[in-house]
């Protein structure tokens, strides 16, 4: 049984595009969401990385990183996450060890598996490289030795010196929705997060194959593991209700093949639902969870013990920014609330 006392919530934001906003908007909204899940006692605040993207602005976490932890105070903050394929190990350690040596003990190193974009830009992204995705685990075990100060598994490297070369090293994480990256987590020694507002179903067998598995590290003595969940909170469930209609259509649009930004009170209004559309909308339904502060944290918790996790990393995305400062700044409260 899980103890809610014990139990950490962090945030992951996509950086949004709301419709009528921009890109610097959605930026903008970022940094200032930050700063609230900072004063209401986050844990941890990833930043994802997208490309090629007109529903999502987060092209560069690694950058975002760097202006939140200058404007905040106690949260961590990091990637959720990288996408280790396109980029050159050496490179992203350099760049986090740099990080943790501006923030020292604040910041954390994800990396995923996933392209976050289409064939082409992944092309583009990995400009001249012919190493293929088969290779992942190579540059993950690269990345560790640049991070770490281990020998890389890639002899040709055994000399290069890394700097900086902070005094601490990030937290290393590697997140997924599938059996794989958790195999990847556990073969490294690496902490694992479980994209569950992609994959609603089956993360649980995943997450104890994780832990089955894990190998000891000089990055972790044991395993930990935290779910990824999408959920909309508002003062009362039928205001939830309304505001998790947002991602209802997207959703719904994405299986259609149908991309944008997140849509606005009016578009949801007057786009024309079909039956079918109302069924998927349905089916869809574990992957965007919503209700009051009290029913947030029951669904929450229960979570967490199903799932047998600690960490729970919120994504709640709305069209209007200010629903979105409130859904996160409510559920903290709650939670909170709890431990008093």
């Amino acid at each position: 049984m899980i103890n809610n006392n014990a139990l950490k919530l962090s945030a992951l934001d996509q950086s949004p595009i709301r419709e009528n906003g921009t890109v610097s908007d959605a930026l903008t909204e970022t940094i200032e969401l930050a700063q609230i899940c900072d004063k209401a006692g986050y844990h941890r605040y990833w930043l994802a990385e997208h490309h090629a993207s007109d529903s999502f602005a987060g092209s560069t976490p690694e950058i975002l990183i760097g202006q939140i932890a200058n404007t905040t105070k106690k949260i961590r903050v990091g990637s959720g996450g990288v996408m280790l394929s396109h980029y050159s190990p050496l490179k992203v350690a350099e760049t986090f060890n740099t990080l943790e040596t501006l923030f020292p003990g604040r910041i954390d190193l994800g990396i995923g598996r996933a392209p976050g974009s289409d064939q082409v830009t992944a092309m583009a992204l990995g400009y001249g490289s012919e190493i293929g995705i088969e290779y992942f685990p190579t540059r993950i075990a690269d990345m560790l030795s640049f991070i770490g100060g281990t020998k890389p598994s890639t002899e040709l490297f055994e000399n290069i010196k890394i700097s900086p070369k902070p005094e601490t090293i990030p937290e290393l994480w590697l997140l997924g929705s599938s059996g794989q990256s958790a195999q990847y987590a556990a073969q490294f020694g690496l902490s694992f997060t479980f994209a569950h507002f992609i994959a609603p179903n089956g993360g649980q067998s995943v997450i104890q194959n994780y832990i089955k598995h894990f190998q000891h590290s000089p990055f972790n003595k044991k395993s930990r593991s935290s779910l990824c969940v999408f959920i909309t909170c508002a003062e009362t469930e039928h205001e939830a209700r309304q505001l998790a209609r947002s991602r209802d259509l997207v959703l719904l649009k994405r299986s259609k093949g149908e991309r944008g930004p997140y849509p606005s009170d009016d578009e949801i209004g007057s786009y024309p639902y079909t039956e079918q559309d109302l069924k998927l909308i349905e089916y869809n339904r574990p992957q965007s969870l919503y209700g009051d502060p009290d029913q947030c944290v029951r669904i929450l918790s229960k979570m967490a013990n199903d799932y047998q996790v600690e960490e729970l990393l919120i994504l709640t995305i709305c069209h209007d920014p200010k629903d979105r400062k409130a859904s996160y700044k409510l559920l903290a409260d709650a939670f909170n609330s709890r431990k008093n």
